[in-house]
């Protein structure tokens, strides 16, 4: 038998160090032409573009969406983060800038008192500010958080803006309750201070819409007054302390009896927006 195949079974079996061999030598030569020629290179950069190629574009573009995500994440994390912060500086930036402007709105009304209590320094004044109104737009009757305790007594002028706002009609120990002058049919004796015509203003809530009150029984034979002619509080008021600004004449016309006229003023007073007043601790009678 040959020494080279060996029969096993009946059948030809060639010995392993001979493939060994055989595969050894295949593997030479293979490396021999790989190195001397470029016969395997085309094949296997064919095979290359069809299967690695697409692999690694698969591996890259996943690295990279997986890259992104990770990247966004971090910069939607940041962002929540300052919005968050931003949010906080916002509010208070918003507080202090309402603190900030009731502040300036409460200098400019005690700013206000102050010019008025010097206007009117004859007179002793406390502060009081406004607790309770009635109903509607304008604040015809009040009530004030001083009252009999501070000194506060019925007929008490009260004054706020401008001039005259009205008097004190009932006293509790800690408030008072207020009429003002533009309430319907409240009369109020005046005068035109460049001219010192008497006249009677008279308050109407309807004519208020207008921002106006009505004024009759002016004796002004030489048509001395005008508009915009300032109308103060007359010495033969019962009520009210002379010298206390009421308003300004906006129209002026004559009666059908023409002996007297009649007209509008523009109050001195804004009548929608008060807050807080001044009280005239003296009475009309004790100054008498």
């Amino acid at each position: 038998m040959s020494p080279i195949v060996k029969k096993k079974r009946e059948h030809y079996v060639l010995p392993t160090k001979y493939w060994l061999l055989i595969l050894t030598l295949l593997c030479v030569v293979t490396m021999v032409i790989s190195f001397s020629t470029d016969i395997f290179a085309k094949p296997l950069n064919t095979i290359s573009g069809y299967v690695v190629v697409p692999f690694q574009k698969g591996l890259t573009g996943v690295g990279s969406y997986i890259l992104n995500r990770t990247e966004n994440f971090k910069n939607l994390q940041f962002v929540m983060e300052e919005n968050e912060e931003l949010k906080k500086q916002i509010e208070e930036l918003t507080k202090e800038n309402i603190e900030l402007g009731q502040d300036k709105y409460e200098l400019t009304k005690l700013r206000e008192l102050y010019e008025l209590d010097k206007e009117y320094e004859e007179y002793t004044k406390i502060g009081a500010r406004i607790i309770a109104r009635d109903t509607g737009n304008w604040y015809s009757n009040f009530i004030i958080d001083k009252g009999s305790e501070d000194g506060v007594q019925v007929d008490c002028n009260i004054i706020a803006g401008n001039g005259l706002v009205g008097r004190v009609v009932s006293v509790g120990p800690n408030y008072a309750k207020v009429t003002s002058i533009i309430s319907d049919n409240v009369n109020t004796s005046a005068m035109v201070l460049a001219t010192g015509d008497n006249l009677l203003v008279t308050g109407d809530l309807e004519m208020m819409s207008k921002n106006l009150i009505t004024f009759s029984r002016l004796y002004d034979d030489n048509d001395r007054v005008s508009i915009g002619d300032k109308i103060v509080t007359s010495n033969i008021s019962d009520k009210y302390l002379p010298g206390l600004l009421v308003g300004y004449v906006s129209t002026v016309s004559t009666d059908s009896n023409n002996l007297t006229k009649s007209g509008t003023l523009i109050p001195a007073v804004d009548f929608k927006h008060l807050e807080e007043v001044l009280v005239i601790m003296e009475l009309k009678e004790n100054v008498e």
